[in-house]
């Protein structure tokens, strides 16, 4: 039996003693990551802000098996952000959807949730009306006519049922109770409420499709009411992401318990807290990084060499050498070498040790 066939559905219980420390670390946390950013400069916090949509963007489809291209969706969020970015690129119908419904969560969380709003998201999420290539409904709750709504997996004629959301003919009815809780005013800490919204929408399983990345946008609509802000500075998409299969477990195996949900709730503030941990990483970048082109701003660079020192200053795998960079600007090997002993010269790029054919780079920070 699924927690959405119990007599009590939707009466979740948890154990508030069991989570006030987990919880309040959290709230120590989002207080630390908001007091930094509100002393970084303007363009720190400009570029924090673009990175972390940016990855809940491509991360939250990522869970999904679906991989954006990322460089389109920063360029797409900045573009919708007013934030001038170098480099931006055009991007594609697929990529402004997802980023038009994240947008939308998180600039607006104010504004009430409603079916006609999840009906756009929805909408923005499948443009041509269909999944891959098979056709879906769209903007409307799922009718189950291709038969019940499962998560399994497994090759064909030996698939694992993990999970059976409700009949589509109780979606309407389901609906109108979550609605109505996500958007009252209660005596329940905002954090713990983004933990309910999660699971309780993710049981609906409303659309045919596109319910994961739906429900952590409904997630971080209401983290950015915990917030305070519209200003997103860590990713719990990302942090799913590299925790997908442990995400995956905690959910089955609390639809197959009951109504007490101390469990997923304590698991769903350890995730939390570690996509904040996170972010202190991050700001550490960008605070190298703009370090650094502090100290060269009126250093001459060509294209090739702006976008690769980019990379180097961000994550880039692996050692610099003169293939990698002629296949990162398309360019030959003398070009490349040129490039590189160009930036050596200028005082950006260095000479690992060893040398002929395993001859690599590495960028000049202090």
């Amino acid at each position: 039996m699924y927690i959405h066939e119990l007599k009590t559905w939707p009466g979740f219980t948890w154990d508030d003693k069991a989570l006030s420390e987990k919880l309040g670390q959290v709230r120590h946390n989002m207080g630390l990551i908001f007091g930094q950013m509100d002393a970084a400069g303007f363009k720190q916090k400009e570029e924090t802000l673009l990175k972390t949509l940016t990855l809940d963007v491509t991360k939250s489809s990522a869970i999904e098996g679906e991989m954006l291209d990322t460089e389109q969706v920063r360029s797409s969020i900045a573009r919708r952000l007013g934030i001038e970015v170098a480099g931006m690129i055009t991007s594609s119908r697929q990529v402004d959807g997802v980023v038009e419904m994240m947008l939308d969560a998180t600039q607006y969380f104010n504004f009430p949730l409603t079916a006609e709003r999840l009906y756009g998201w929805h909408s923005s999420l499948f443009p041509p009306g269909k999944s891959s290539l098979n056709k879906i409904t769209v903007g409307d709750w799922r009718n189950d006519e291709p038969g019940p709504m499962q998560v399994v997996s497994g090759p064909l004629g030996k698939e694992h049922v993990h999970y059976q959301a409700p009949d589509a003919k109780q979606v309407p009815v389901e609906m109108d109770l979550f609605l109505n809780w996500f958007n009252d005013e209660q005596p329940l800490d905002p954090v713990i409420k983004a933990g309910i919204a999660h699971l309780w929408f993710v049981t609906i399983h409303p659309f045919d499709d596109g319910n994961g990345r739906i429900t952590r946008a409904i997630t971080d609509m209401q983290l950015a009411k915990a917030d305070k802000s519209a200003q997103r500075f860590y990713s719990m998409s990302a942090q799913i992401e590299k925790e997908r299969n442990a995400y995956y477990d905690i959910l089955e195996s609390t639809q197959k318990g009951n109504l007490d949900i101390t469990g997923w709730l304590l698991w769903f503030f350890d995730c939390l807290g570690r996509s904040m941990d996170n972010t202190v990483d991050v700001l550490e970048k960008i605070s190298i990084r703009s370090r650094f082109w502090d100290k060269h701003r009126d250093t001459a660079l060509n294209a090739r060499q702006k976008k690769v020192t980019d990379m180097l200053l961000d994550d880039f795998f692996g050692g610099l050498n003169v293939s990698k960079w002629a296949k990162i600007t398309k360019s030959s090997t003398d070009t490349a070498l040129r490039d590189i002993r160009d930036l050596m010269n200028k005082g950006i790029l260095a000479q690992n040790e060893g040398g002929g054919r395993n001859t690599s780079y590495s960028i000049i920070l202090n």
